[in-house]
């Protein structure tokens, strides 16, 4: 049992944001927690937002304003801990004044900050500041430790509950639609395009969500932009197939979809990796896997003609996931308990 002892999170609001997912999770343990949103550290005109981005190293207009007001957040609340969510505007002369006040620093580290898309010295400097850093990607580890953090452990993704669940539609409804064979969710990154384009290629019927997609020729037409929980657990749902790409500028081993998809019960079509087959198990146990463009358009392929075995494998992978403690509630627990033990020694 985890001591009500206060706990305040700085991440981002709304969507799918694993902050607020940490945030709810929080309340559903009965743990005294309390949010600050860190986009307002980033808040200011455009062009002052391009300037800090590109010209100072990718840095939040308002940082110094941000950790001022945070540490006299934390001197008035008195936390315990303190959980940072992913690329946190808060710089290593911050990080020591909240370590003076007695606070746990902690961040969970959902991008990998050697990513040429994000890298930011401020941001590098300060990662060695906190007391425990938990990286859902075993790719970093050894950085991070080379940098200087004194503890870090791997925590994969997980799912929230409240966003996430099997959400069936009535016969009816299901009849009023024409369900595309592939749903994919997530931004459009360069490497991610040939898979896409692939299917599109192959007269596949496609539902395509996330960020930027509209950038490229290929898949432009096929972009439903971004989309809200609720119209994504409805489009995973609604598809024969859902696919599973990783991030290779993040280094990803797995993904945020590893844990959502499964969860709101689709069959899944999955980039073969470490962590995917340490999650899933061996083929054909839960999912498929792919590690070409033409072994995912064949497997594509075979699902869609075989409709008993996508049900099997979502019932497989639905259970896997949901039975084996895979819930933000879970991953909080695991971050304030190991971060209390290791207070202990």
């Amino acid at each position: 049992m985890i001591k009500d002892d206060g706990l305040l999170i700085t991440g981002n609001r709304g969507g799918t944001n694993i902050g607020e997912s940490l945030f709810r999770a929080a309340g559903r343990l009965g743990l005294r927690a309390k949010m600050v949103d860190m986009a307002d550290a980033w808040r200011a005109p455009a062009l002052v937002r391009r300037f800090n981005w590109r010209v100072r190293g990718r840095r939040p207009t308002r940082l110094l304003r941000f950790g001022r007001d945070l540490v006299r957040t934390i001197a008035e609340q008195k936390p315990v801990t303190l959980l940072t969510i992913g690329t946190a505007p808060i710089d290593a002369q911050t990080l020591d004044k909240i370590g003076k006040l007695g606070v746990c620093r902690i961040n969970y580290l959902t991008d990998d900050p050697w990513n040429p898309r994000h890298r930011a010295r401020w941001f590098l400097n300060a990662l060695p500041a906190y007391d425990h850093v938990f990286s859902p990607r075993r790719s970093n580890l050894d950085d991070l430790i080379h940098l200087g953090c004194p503890r870090v452990t791997y925590l994969p993704f997980a799912y929230d509950e409240e966003l996430f669940y099997s959400d069936p539609e009535s016969p009816k409804a299901v009849a009023s639609y024409s369900a595309p064979d592939v749903v994919f969710a997530g931004g459009a990154d360069q490497d991610r395009v040939p898979y896409i384009g692939a299917l599109i290629q192959a007269g596949i019927s496609i539902a395509l969500y996330g960020d930027y997609w509209r950038r490229f020729a290929e898949t432009r037409g096929y972009s439903l932009g971004h989309a809200d929980p609720q119209t994504l657990r409805k489009a995973i749902c609604r598809a024969k197939v859902a696919l599973c790409l990783v991030r290779r500028s993040n280094r990803d081993g797995h993904s945020m979809r590893t844990f959502e998809v499964p969860a709101i019960g689709a069959c899944m079509l999955v980039e073969d990796t470490e962590e995917h087959r340490e999650i899933f198990g061996e083929e054909k146990n839960a999912v498929l896997y792919f590690s070409r463009v033409d072994e995912m358009i064949e497997k594509t392929r075979w699902l869609l003609q075989h409709d008993k075995e996508r049900g099997r494998l979502a019932r497989a992978a639905h259970e896997l996931i949901v039975r084996n403690r895979n819930t933000y509630c879970d991953r909080l627990q695991a971050i304030l308990r190991e971060s209390t033990d290791a207070r202990k020694i």
